[in-house]
């Protein structure tokens, strides 16, 4: 009989696992013995390892969409919207070593994870980004011309490359002490004022 608990379990044991050992390294006994259960259990309910770290990946980043979209409904400005939605992408990860080192590393391994299974999951959280700077621009607070989607990609961009930098340097800084950094270097550029041409 399936425990409708066990699946969670599991995908709680892969993520140490995967953080600590690599995908590739990492086998489907190793995520049992970390799970306390034995290896043939995990096969009622997950065919494959690739199978878990979709399934990881899926749940871990709808809860991550879901917590950032909670929280930046509670700002009535877009600008403020913007600096809490980094700061919030930093917090989860610096909070989430295990998660961060998955996320930002150990999924990078199998690109194809990214234009197949969870594409559904990283546009929900591009849809989320793309509102902010909509609804900046419609409110006057980002320029009207602003190319939404090009804009996107650049702010997450520049969170994901901030995050891949702290988790390959060993955490050695704080990741969420740069959010600030990382927003005013977006919204206004690097160039000396009336120095952009």
């Amino acid at each position: 009989m399936r425990d409708p608990e066990k699946p969670q379990q599991i995908i709680e044991a892969a993520l140490r696992v995967f953080a600590r050992k690599g995908y590739f390294n990492a086998r489907v006994s190793d995520i049992a013995r970390e799970a306390g259960i034995a290896a043939g259990t995990i096969y009622l309910y997950f065919d494959t390892k690739e199978e878990i770290l979709i399934t990881l990946f899926r749940e871990k980043m709808a809860g991550f969409v879901e917590t950032v979209r909670q929280a930046i409904a509670e700002e009535h400005d877009a600008i403020a919207k913007l600096r809490r939605l980094v700061r919030l992408h930093f917090r989860i990860l610096q909070d989430n070593p295990e998660l961060a080192e998955v996320v930002q590393v150990e999924l990078r391994q199998g690109q194809k994870l990214f234009r197949g299974p969870a594409n559904q999951e990283i546009a929900a959280y591009f849809a989320l980004i793309a509102s902010v700077f909509e609804e900046g621009a419609a409110a006057g607070r980002f320029s009207a011309d602003l190319p939404v989607k090009v804009a996107t990609k650049m702010l997450f961009g520049a969170m994901d490359q901030m995050a891949t930098s702290w988790v390959l340097g060993k955490r050695g800084y704080h990741l969420v002490g740069t959010a600030d950094t990382v927003v005013d270097i977006f919204l206004q550029g690097a160039a000396a004022p009336g120095r952009a041409s």
